[in-house]
């Protein structure tokens, strides 16, 4: 355990097993030593966000949480920091997430129905509060030893003053099998809206136990979502085909909004108001006041002690690689229950370079390779062989995404050629190659 980590459990908290890690946090499970509460504590290294310029999207969420105080949304008890380390102390929730229920097979109709109902309910209070989650998935809901579904991993999320002067989000975000049309397309869009198409991905994973848009070419499924390209298995009911239909929408003014799915009969059916418990959002508030005030500088172990007295249930690992910024998060989408990793055409890198050092650095491999590099729209770099493969050219496309300016995503695929001349290639060569310019290989 870390000295940091060993200060605060001198405090109020003793460590205990790692739930799990991404780039810049580590989830513990830990238990107050005054009341013997089982809490998860979410401890994130301020270095490493400061670093890449993401400051700012940790207070955003620390913001959203301290709003959505709501009985099917994980708690935020209390927020600390060191001089290294940001600490998110929240709910523990026993039942681990809805992922793995759905990996086991799908859901009856009946049990999915009471999710659903209770995630909608969950999303209408976000948004009555302002706050749009943007990267709703089986993985980031959870479900409690009771059975009820808890909304987890605000690090995504948006309030209504991101929005531009046309009253839009414009910051592409989300998991590519779960995100809206209008999020691919860039030009803006209603946080609401793309919410509940997430909603709508969502039941008919219950349902079906498969995504109803995939493809391992990840272009050629953003295609299938532009056009809601989908057919619904036999076993749907009339009434869920039609709420699919309306919830998949590719059109945000004509999707279905929250008040019309609640006023349809099959989701009214056993619908009750939320059951479970949660605690006074008073002191919570407070301490979150106090630390976007201070989130500055802190001196060791500084804690804004609000830590509610209340039993409590879970957060599993709010996963911070680089908040699966621009969908390129791998692991996180249900592609691996379809798509054989060995078997996989595109791997993605993040860089702490700045974009036209990581062009640069492209350029330079792709003539040392002897490959023709040709620019296209969209930051997109193709690299071309010259020489024909077993099946036609090899060609690969490069694309780079900006979280911040110090910081980028950069997504490589094989768009034409051989799979095999493509993932020689990429280890052999291009990736030893990258290494100056690669921060964290994302994908293997």
């Amino acid at each position: 355990m870390e000295n940091e980590e060993g200060c605060v459990v001198v405090q109020q908290y003793k460590f205990g097993k790692l739930l799990g890690q991404g780039s810049f946090a580590k989830v513990y499970h830990a238990r107050n030593l005054k009341t013997g509460m089982s809490v998860a504590i979410k401890v994130i290294d301020k270095e490493k966000i400061m670093k890449v310029g993401m400051m700012d999207q940790i207070k955003r969420e620390i913001s959203v949480m301290r709003l959505v105080r709501h009985p099917n949304v994980v708690q935020l008890y209390e927020v600390m920091a060191s001089k290294s380390k940001i600490y998110f102390v929240m709910e523990y929730i026993k039942g681990g997430e809805l992922f793995n229920k759905v990996a086991k097979g799908r859901l009856k109709e009946d049990d999915a129905r009471k999710f659903f109902q209770q995630l909608i309910t969950a999303i209408d209070f976000c948004h009555s509060r302002g706050a749009y989650h943007r990267d709703l998935k089986p993985e980031n809901l959870l479900v409690d030893e009771n059975g009820n579904l808890k909304v987890s991993d605000f690090g995504l999320s948006a309030l209504t003053e991101s929005k531009r002067t046309d009253g839009l989000l414009h910051t592409a975000c989300g998991t590519p099998a779960y995100v809206a049309p209008e999020v691919v397309n860039r030009n803006g869009y209603d946080g609401a809206k793309s919410d509940l198409w997430s909603c709508g991905v969502i039941l008919f994973v219950l349902l079906a136990g498969r995504l109803p848009f995939h493809d391992s070419n990840l272009m050629e499924m953003y295609k299938k979502i532009e056009r809601a390209e989908f057919k619904c298995p036999n076993w749907f009911s009339p009434d869920v085909r039609k709420l699919i239909s309306r919830l998949l929408d590719p059109n945000p003014d004509s999707r279905i909004s929250i008040p019309k799915i609640m006023d349809r009969t099959w989701f009214r059916k056993g619908f009750g108001p939320p059951k479970a418990t949660m605690t006074d959002s008073t002191p919570v508030r407070e301490a979150v006041d106090q630390f976007l005030s201070n989130a500055g500088g802190f001196s060791p172990c500084e804690s804004t002690n609000a830590v509610s007295d209340e039993k409590q249930d879970h957060e599993k690992l709010a996963n911070l690689n680089a908040f699966d910024i621009i969908s390129l998060s791998a692991g996180f989408d249900l592609s691996g229950l379809f798509v054989d990793q060995d078997q996989k055409t595109e791997v993605r890198f993040s860089s702490l370079q700045p974009a036209k050092t990581i062009i640069s650095k492209l350029e330079y491999v792709a003539k040392s390779l002897r490959m023709k590099v040709t620019k296209k729209e969209g930051g997109v770099l193709k690299l071309e062989r010259q020489k024909e493969g077993r099946k036609g050219t090899l060609e690969i496309d490069a694309e780079i995404f900006e979280v911040t300016p110090n910081f980028h995503l950069v997504e490589v695929k094989k768009s034409n050629g051989d799979s095999m001349e493509y993932q020689k290639l990429m280890m052999d060569d291009i990736r030893p190659a990258l290494k100056d310019v690669v921060w964290v290989w994302q994908t293997g």
